[in-house]
């Protein structure tokens, strides 16, 4: 009975609070939206606290604008879910693969919703293919290292993620290190054996140097012998030429260690050297 009562609680606040704003005293402007909400209920959310609270009030509803040209990842569909959320848990239900990310980066953003943030989060997880890998290396190639981020106090555009950013880079990591190479059975000889592993190679064209780097070493990746492995990374780096490392200045280069690794466990090395400017002679 108590739990029924409260149910039809949160169902009035979301539906005549949230998507009706009848009785709102918060007016709240995000990008081209406009929406009438409630301070008590915003008050849930420390970001909003802030702004409420730092936001002069001359008459008699408050407004407040939250600012996101700083913030890409925070579309104007995951805000709006995050918000809603703040009012009821039905906002859950509109979590879908396609916005995961962008709800996570909302949820991360206004804080106080740890359950909303763990929920988009494993959206996000599962919505990790073959179809939407090449989505995911953009992202982890805009996620700064740990050197990066000690060299610089400047912030990403993914530094509204916090912890969840290095999760899913291991994420994206783990997929392309066991789960991809599972999913198109590359170790098994069949008919399908070359196209799948061209399907891997097109992937691994695609991958951010560093992460190329330990993947191509990690004991982890099981695509056969070393030479097997040393093959399949040179001819990664070959289309990697053509690709993402066209006109970087650097060239990358794959050893194989005969008689055992001695690079760390792995027979396979992948290197980056910087491309030597040609010296022009100068006839006097």
């Amino acid at each position: 009975m108590f739990q029924s009562h409260n149910e039809e609680i949160v169902s009035h606040l979301y539906h005549s609070g949230f998507q009706t704003g009848n009785y709102a005293d918060t007016v709240l402007h995000v990008h081209q939206n406009v929406y009438r909400l409630h301070a008590i209920i915003l008050s849930r959310s420390p970001y909003l606290a802030h702004l409420m609270s730092t936001s002069p009030q001359t008459s008699g509803q408050r407004v407040i604008y939250v600012r996101l040209d700083d913030e890409p990842e925070v579309t104007q569909e995951g805000f709006a879910v995050a918000l809603g959320y703040l009012y009821s848990s039905v906002s859950l239900n509109l979590i879908r693969p396609e916005n995961a990310r962008a709800v996570l980066a909302a949820g991360c953003l206004l804080g106080g919703m740890d359950y909303l943030c763990q929920y988009a989060y494993e959206a996000c997880r599962r919505s990790i293919n073959v179809d939407t890998i090449g989505e995911w290396l953009e992202f982890v190639d805009s996620i700064p290292s740990t050197a990066e981020v000690s060299i610089t106090s400047e912030l990403s555009s993914t530094s509204v993620f916090g912890l969840y950013a290095q999760r899913l880079r291991d994420d994206v990591f783990h997929f392309l290190v066991v789960t991809l190479p599972e999913v198109l059975e590359i170790q098994k000889p069949s008919q399908q054996e070359t196209n799948n592993r061209d399907v891997l190679l097109r992937v691994y064209a695609r991958v951010p140097f560093e992460m190329f780097k330990t993947a191509i070493e990690s004991p982890a990746l099981r695509i056969g012998s070393d030479q097997a492995r040393f093959k399949f990374a040179k001819d990664a780096i070959e289309l990697r030429k053509r690709g993402i490392a066209r006109g970087a200045g650097a060239e990358e280069t794959v050893v194989l260690a005969f008689g055992g690794g001695n690079f760390g466990g792995s027979a396979v090395h992948v290197t980056r050297k910087l491309r030597k400017r040609p010296l022009w002679k100068v006839n006097s």
